[in-house]
């Protein structure tokens, strides 16, 4: 359908729509759009186009790396075609491939921007240490011991802001490493540990690189100290390795009006 007659955008009234999309990213190649693989992206600007009859370009609130998972990624939209949210979210569910959902289609003011007017972004990342059939595409299975009490002194440190770059890849094409941590904390449930952080921003490889170094320190590969020494190092090369991307899922996004809250 891309490219065909049939698709419009000359529409004299266009409204702008948010949605709150839930994917598992085991088979995309993360959310944006990229020659010769499937993105999340690509699949939902694909399905509204089909379904709007006109072309359809989606802002999401952030990328995802390829594996990485989502429940409450946040995107709009403008779109000139009428149709009611509640038809838009069914219509695009029933085209949409089964690893990807629209939970939630909301008409917003022209100036809601899923990007640049988010407050908070909040991941999750998932820890089993036991094999497990259920849920084996979202957490890492390391069944070594690992130090409760050093991976919450290892949160405890990248609360409030600081600079990142030592936990972001390298060639990054950002103007600054900083970003603010409102929440860093692990929990475990039985064989299940979790790392919950909430931040304004996050850098590329952010969570997974932060993940992997205070696994290694919880191991007794390193010290606190070293986790201390890498932050201040700005030195990508200093830090442990990335932990894989199932285990990481994008929980919420959050808006100053709460608007994402829904997720």
């Amino acid at each position: 359908m891309i490219g065909s007659p049939a698709l419009r955008r000359d529409f004299l009234f266009m409204r702008r729509i948010m949605l709150i999309i839930e994917y598992d990213g085991t088979e995309f190649a993360g959310w944006q759009y990229q020659a010769n693989a499937r993105t999340v992206q690509e699949a939902l600007e694909t399905a509204l186009r089909e379904l709007l009859q006109e072309n359809v370009h989606i802002t999401g609130s952030g990328r995802t790396d390829a594996g990485v998972h989502a429940r409450g990624q946040v995107a709009h939209c403008d779109i000139g075609n009428m149709m009611d949210v509640r038809s838009i979210t069914r219509g695009a569910n029933a085209l949409l491939p089964p690893d990807v959902v629209v939970r939630h289609v909301e008409q917003v003011d022209d100036q809601f921007h899923a990007r640049y007017g988010a407050v908070w972004r909040w991941y999750r990342y998932t820890i089993s240490q036991e094999p497990i059939a259920i849920g084996r595409t979202y957490a890492w299975h390391w069944g070594q011991h690992l130090n409760d009490e050093l991976l919450h002194l290892c949160a405890r440190q990248i609360l409030g802001e600081h600079d990142f770059q030592a936990f972001s890849k390298v060639d990054t094409e950002v103007k600054h490493f900083r970003c603010t941590v409102g929440l860093a904390e692990w929990k475990r449930e039985n064989a299940t540990l979790t790392f919950d952080i909430k931040a304004n921003r996050f850098l590329y490889g952010m969570v997974r690189a932060l993940v992997g170094t205070m696994v290694e320190i919880a191991r007794g590969h390193r010290t606190l100290e070293d986790f201390q020494r890498i932050l201040a190092s700005k030195d990508r090369s200093q830090a442990g390795m990335a932990a894989p991307a199932a285990g990481l899922r994008l929980e919420r996004v959050i808006y100053s009006d709460e608007r994402g809250n829904n997720a």
